[in-house]
């Protein structure tokens, strides 16, 4: 299989969007992540993988903490801002959850310390010892087939 037919396979697997984000000397860095999952309920884990490539690698393994902030549906536009697939420079507020920055308005909003870092091929798995959470009842951000959905009950 080629890396192409791989990345459509993934992409059948209907996720929520996250911004990973950490804070280093000051400034505020985040990150559009769809590989992320829940570990191990005790103690309280996360992982989130997170490219050899990707500035966010250093920006994690100095800081030793993230966040991992659960998008809701009216957040699509900082999921592209984080990707980095929009032009306009956005200015984006934090808020604060555990000392961590997290982006107010997400379903969720995650604090993590990391316990444990994994390099597995060209990513690295970065073990999150959930150290604060708040939770909001919105509709999440759906990400299926390389678009944005939202989800609708019936």
């Amino acid at each position: 299989m080629d890396d192409r037919q791989f990345r459509n396979a993934m992409g059948k697997f209907a996720t929520g969007v996250t911004v990973v984000a950490t804070e280093v000397d000051g400034s505020v860095h985040g990150m559009t992540a769809n590989a992320f999952m829940s570990v191990s309920l005790n103690p309280k884990l996360v992982v989130v993988s997170i490219s050899e490539k990707a500035q966010m690698l250093d920006k994690i393994n100095q800081s030793g903490k993230f966040s991992v902030n659960i998008l809701s549906s009216s957040q699509q536009d900082l999921s592209m801002h984080f990707a980095g697939q929009q032009k306009n420079h956005q200015e984006v507020k934090f808020d604060l959850v555990g000392g961590i920055p997290v982006l107010p308005g997400s379903v969720a909003q995650i604090a993590c310390e990391v316990t444990a870092a994994h390099i597995e091929g060209d990513h690295t798995l970065f073990i999150g010892k959930v150290t604060d959470l708040q939770i909001e009842d919105l509709e999440p951000l759906i990400y299926f087939s390389g678009k944005y959905r939202s989800l609708i009950e019936e």
